[in-house]
């Protein structure tokens, strides 16, 4: 898992988001192929091949890691599916996230 020194807190930018989920991804065990490079909107799912294991691990790492909870109805494709939708979808659940 992806260890910081600061804890997360309400009104964390998306761009912040983004570069935390940017680092999960590269060090997740589940990205280990050599030379896998992902673009902020590239759909996870047809870049690489995950499975289940990708999305509870996303799911655990966004939980965790910035103190959202993700219902089932918000596991999706639009949410989690790429590096921006996921900091798109974190921010959307601040109150008071800024750009």
């Amino acid at each position: 898992m992806l260890t910081h020194d600061a804890e997360f807190s309400p009104g964390v930018s998306e761009s912040v988001i983004l570069s935390r989920v940017r680092a999960f991804v590269r060090e997740s065990s589940l990205y280990g192929q050599r030379g896998f490079v992902l673009a902020e909107d590239e759909r996870f799912f047809e870049k690489a091949a995950l499975d289940s294991k990708y999305v509870s691990a996303m799911i655990a790492f966004v939980e965790e890691e910035f103190g959202v909870c993700v219902s089932d109805c918000e596991m999706s494709e639009d949410n989690l599916g790429s590096l921006r939708a996921v900091a798109r979808f974190v921010a959307s659940k601040q109150p008071f996230a800024v750009g």
